[in-house]
């Protein structure tokens, strides 16, 4: 029997990612929708045929058609949505970030541990070969000791009525993409930070522009760290991980065959290695992951104790910030 889902709410991301990539997930189903307008669903019938759609979030977590939920709404309301989710006996898959702090997400934890339910950050990138080459290669010494990490990950979007850009919605590049700049590197080498130091570039209460600086340390590793995130510079994805014998380099880190093929750079003197991924779709890989993991307890790369270790991190951001004009 395929493992059923159903999705809260109608986002265009869901329609165009996550929507297909359940569809694909082998032995599971996309089965029901949550949404008051016929003509968004109207897109996910046609990746869904037989789709059963709600009116409201509450009659589709009523039913006892679905076996988990995927919540794409927006920042501000995962963490209730999530809770009234398991509440009601549904696995979670809750878009990022699934909290604004680090203190909600413990409430998140909490309720999975009553519920014995499977509840989880939709952080895609932990599922792709991509990142786990990454890990690998940190760890085997493949660049010698890890001494520096830089990070960028921006995008242009100046929509005033964009929730992206908006306070009342979580909106703000550290909610949007910083989980990435700070879940990817930590993910890559299980260090956390230390001393951090960060600016910000504020418009209408929300960040357009966060760097962030600190050392970072432990699993073996102490090394200084340098990320931008910004919601107000053209398309620009770079990891470099450098060591003291070589570099690891990623293209497309994040929105792998969206923003470009995924590729992994090892560079060591002149010599210079890559692996490429043409063909993965880590959002297929992570219904898959999360499924298997609500099903058999498997372990998961992306539990909630590692989301609230990366929330920390933005919130550390956020608190150690100078505003600049």
């Amino acid at each position: 029997m395929s493992f059923r889902w159903g999705i809260l709410g109608a986002a265009n991301f869901a329609a165009q990612h996550m929507a297909p990539a359940i569809h694909a997930a082998r032995g599971n189903a996309l089965v029901a929708l949550a949404t008051s307008s016929p003509e968004k669903a109207t897109q996910f019938e046609a990746i869904a045929p037989g789709l059963i759609v709600y009116p409201d979030y509450d009659a589709l977590l009523a039913s006892d058609k679905i076996d988990a939920v995927y919540i794409p709404l927006p920042n501000h309301l995962h963490v209730e949505w999530t809770l009234k989710a398991l509440e009601a006996g549904k696995h979670v898959l809750c878009e990022k970030p699934i909290a604004l702090t680090a203190g909600d997400i413990d409430k998140l934890i909490a309720k999975r541990d009553e519920t014995g339910l499977m509840a989880a950050e939709a952080f895609m990138i932990t599922h792709h070969p991509q990142w786990e080459r990454v890990r690998d290669l940190i760890a085997g010494g493949a660049i010698g000791e890890l001494r520096h990490v830089d990070v960028a990950f921006s995008f242009n979007n100046p929509d005033p009525g964009n929730i992206r850009n908006r306070p009342e919605t979580g909106g703000g590049s550290i909610p949007d993409i910083g989980v990435y700049a700070y879940g990817g590197v930590r993910f890559a080498t299980g260090a956390e930070p230390e001393d951090m130091a960060s600016r910000l570039r504020l418009e209408n209460g929300v960040d357009v522009w966060a760097q962030a600086n600190c050392v970072m340390a432990g699993a073996g590793h102490r090394f200084t760290y340098s990320g931008i995130t910004s919601t107000r510079l053209a398309n620009r994805q770079d990891v470099v991980f450098q060591g003291d014998e070589g570099t690891i380099t990623l293209h497309a880190p994040f929105n792998a065959n969206v923003f470009d093929v995924a590729e992994v750079h090892l560079r060591r003197g002149m010599t210079v290695t890559t692996d490429k991924y043409p063909g993965v779709n880590q959002y297929v890989m992570q219904v898959e992951a999360f499924a298997r993991s609500a099903q058999t307890g498997a372990d998961y790369a992306c539990p909630l104790e590692f989301s609230r270790g990366t929330q920390a991190m933005a919130d550390a951001v956020v608190a150690s910030a100078i505003e600049i004009s």
